[in-house]
């Protein structure tokens, strides 16, 4: 009994390998595009709402600044006065001298 022996066609083996390589070559193609289309949609959505969040930020620290600057007005007014009315007794009590 004789054993066939299985002839190999050399190009049919390269073309079917070639074959493969492209297939799987556009499948990281195509999984590349729409993870890299992901990450851009969530980058933006990110991006916007922290551009919400410093917005609110500022917002709030200009307000802030507001109130403290009028705070300080207010402060510098009735220590102004104070030191007018302090300044009239004392010379008051020394001018009788």
């Amino acid at each position: 009994m004789a054993k066939k022996i299985k002839t190999i066609n050399i190009n049919d083996q390269i073309t079917k390998g070639m074959s493969q390589v492209r297939k799987t070559a556009k499948n990281a193609n195509e999984f590349v595009y729409e993870t890299s289309e992901e990450v851009v949609d969530f980058s933006i959505k990110r991006g916007a709402e922290w551009q919400e969040v410093a917005d609110k930020a500022i917002k709030g620290g200009l307000k802030l600044a507001a109130n403290q600057q009028d705070l300080m007005f207010d402060t510098l007014e009735i220590v102004k006065k104070q030191l007018t009315q302090g300044g009239k007794r004392f010379s008051g009590l020394f001018s009788k001298n």
